[in-house]
């Protein structure tokens, strides 16, 4: 499956801004959200039996919150929001990845990526992989805080295979890995 609009991290990033949060907002709003409770109902991005990810109307689920405690002077707990926010996204995350190894047959799930950090996703997602007999890998969070290190790897793979290419390379944005 793939994100048919903002990718999860972009999702973060969004929805920490609009909780005042420091850029990038992933890795502040996981802290934040340990202090706080999933309170708040917030949709599950795109929960259908597909493979793929929404995370746009959760994120503008949580603007329009906002919003609108600020109209009525509602106080808001940021961490509560923050809290209920993640809960959503690990749970979709969670029920999609599990789903798809179970519904395909694979025995094993990795994650990787920025969002692969987060902690609350890691504890969930290696919860449902033990409870469902899937084998979960994840890097050292160290490794997944930029996708520039896991470009660099993919082109250290291409390299010692022997690939090279020419000063004429250009970017292709969605492009898949190994693809040429």
């Amino acid at each position: 499956g793939e994100t048919l609009d903002d990718a999860v991290g972009e999702a973060y990033d969004k929805v920490g801004r609009v909780l005042n949060l420091p850029y990038p907002g992933g890795p502040v709003l996981d802290k934040m959200a340990h202090l706080g409770k999933a309170s708040y109902h917030l949709p599950k991005p795109l929960d259908d039996d597909s493979y793929n990810f929404s995370f746009s109307g959760l994120k503008s689920a949580v603007l329009n919150y906002l919003n609108q405690c600020q109209m009525k002077g509602e106080e808001v707990n940021r961490a509560d929001v923050a809290a209920s926010f993640q809960q959503s996204v690990t749970d979709v995350l969670t029920e999609h990845t599990v789903g798809a190894a179970k519904r395909l047959g694979i025995n094993k799930v990795a994650i990787a990526g920025g969002v692969a950090s987060n902690s609350s996703l890691r504890a969930q997602m290696e919860e449902a992989c033990r409870k469902n007999g899937i084998e979960f890998y994840h890097p050292s969070p160290i490794f997944c805080t930029d996708n520039a290190a896991m470009i660099g790897v993919a082109g250290y793979y291409e390299y010692i295979k022997g690939i090279r290419d020419g000063w004429d390379l250009n970017a292709k944005p969605n492009l898949k890995i190994g693809e040429r």
